[in-house]
């Protein structure tokens, strides 16, 4: 992150504080202010973090998701202008709990290196796979624990509002539920090396990933990856597929369970049965799933 800290004091704060200290009358704030830091941080972070998720998401409700979703009897009236609120509601708040994790790298204290070499050029691609295994291994923890009953109410469901998503559900969440689900993110670099670029790569690519397992086109197929089907039954069935990229630790921990193959075909999918059995189903179940938690009633 400090690359880009340097890149954005020299074309753009430094201008800014200096104009600051010049209507105050005071000294410009230096650079390792850690006033300074946190505040251009929170700019930064949030200014990104707002234009890639209308961005991608509106790029993805654009392009590729299934509008027809929208006719589904657990589609709530006007909830893509909905969701939009709720990530901007959470957005602000989970920047504001971010910063002190990029403090943190700014100041040296976690494992990001600079030189490509360093630890040689294969650790780059083993770094990588590391991190996805790493977050998604947490991430299918917290997200599980989040499903309990002592956390489910308070945290985790308001996300759960969505129960058929849009692009726009990837970020529409409790600030606590999302700024949780963030924190492996943040970790992975305190916890084994990372070069910075492929660090910010990759902390792109989770963002295009929440997104995509929201956007309603089933296109991967795939038993290992956590696509959108794997986490559209998390949705409609509550207590399965935890997982963020893979399906690894729902297979290992029980909790995994098979994309119906009607999820596949589209004419499927959006027929009035289909949809109707499914909303039938959640009216069922999901008073005693959500009273149970981390439990595993319906199969």
């Amino acid at each position: 992150m400090d690359v880009v800290m340097h890149y954005l004091d020299t074309y753009v704060f430094d201008s800014v504080y200096n104009k600051a200290a010049d209507l105050t009358s005071t000294a410009p704030l230096p650079r390792d202010s850690l006033v300074r830091q946190s505040l251009s941080l929170f700019v930064f972070i949030y200014a990104y973090i707002v234009a890639f998720y209308f961005g991608t998401a509106g790029l993805s409700y654009k392009l590729v998701y299934d509008k027809k979703q929208e006719q589904h009897p657990k589609f709530l009236p006007r909830q893509r202008f909905l969701e939009m609120a709720c990530a901007s509601r959470a957005l602000p708040q989970i920047t504001l709990m971010t910063i002190p994790w990029i403090l943190g790298q700014l100041h040296g204290y976690s494992l990001v290196y600079k030189d490509w070499s360093k630890y040689g050029y294969p650790y780059l691609f083993i770094s990588a796979a590391a991190f996805i295994l790493f977050t998604d291994f947490c991430i299918y923890w917290v997200h599980r624990l989040e499903h309990h009953p002592a956390v489910y109410a308070k945290c985790h469901k308001l996300h759960h509002k969505w129960i058929v998503c849009t692009p726009y559900a990837s970020h529409a969440f409790h600030p606590m539920d999302g700024y949780l689900q963030s924190v492996p993110y943040h970790l992975a670099v305190y916890v084994f090396p990372m070069h910075e670029y492929v660090y910010l790569a990759l902390f792109a690519f989770v963002n295009v990933w929440s997104v995509m397992i929201h956007d309603g086109e089933y296109v991967s197929n795939n038993p290992v990856v956590n696509g959108a089907a794997h986490h559209t039954v998390h949705h409609l069935y509550f207590n399965y597929n935890y997982g963020q990229f893979t399906t690894l630790f729902d297979r290992v921990f029980g909790t995994y369970r098979k994309p119906s193959k009607e999820v596949y075909d589209r004419s499927r999918r959006n027929s009035k049965r289909v949809q109707d059995a499914q909303a039938k189903h959640i009216d069922d179940a999901l008073p005693s799933l959500e009273a149970s938690g981390d439990s595993k009633k319906t199969q």
